[in-house]
């Protein structure tokens, strides 16, 4: 049976894509819980404009990131935090903190979920 995924389905595809799987599959797992539904010309003709929208979203992201790298490049940040007397940081530096000092550095507005901190700042 034809379908047309609505949701990540793990090892079948993620939304958007049209698969073939077996009909009990489909029947009693796949449709009832929402993950997908029937293939028809309708559908796919839905499935394409999905697939578009997608492509558009991904190309901002991409653009939207690289204009904020561009931001970034040359801006000086510094993070004040308190510490002991032998150096340590009372806390650590998190991505909200990061987002704060670049802020008041006159940097772009970045979302502090988009910040990753490979090991935590501790020192």
């Amino acid at each position: 049976m034809k379908l047309i995924l609505t949701q990540e389905v793990a090892g079948l595809g993620g939304p958007g894509d049209i698969v073939d799987v077996k009909d009990g599959y489909a029947r009693n797992f796949l449709v009832p819980r929402g993950y997908g539904m029937r293939w028809t010309r309708g559908g796919e003709k839905q499935v394409s404009t999905i697939r578009r929208a997608r492509e558009v979203r991904e190309v901002r992201g991409v653009d939207g990131a690289t204009a904020i790298k561009t931001q970034l490049e040359g801006l000086a940040v510094r993070l004040q935090a308190r510490s002991g007397e032998s150096g340590r940081l009372f806390g650590s530096v998190t991505p909200a903190d990061v987002v704060e000092a670049v802020r008041a550095a006159g940097g772009p507005e970045i979302d502090r979920r988009r910040v990753e901190i490979a090991e935590p700042i501790k020192s």
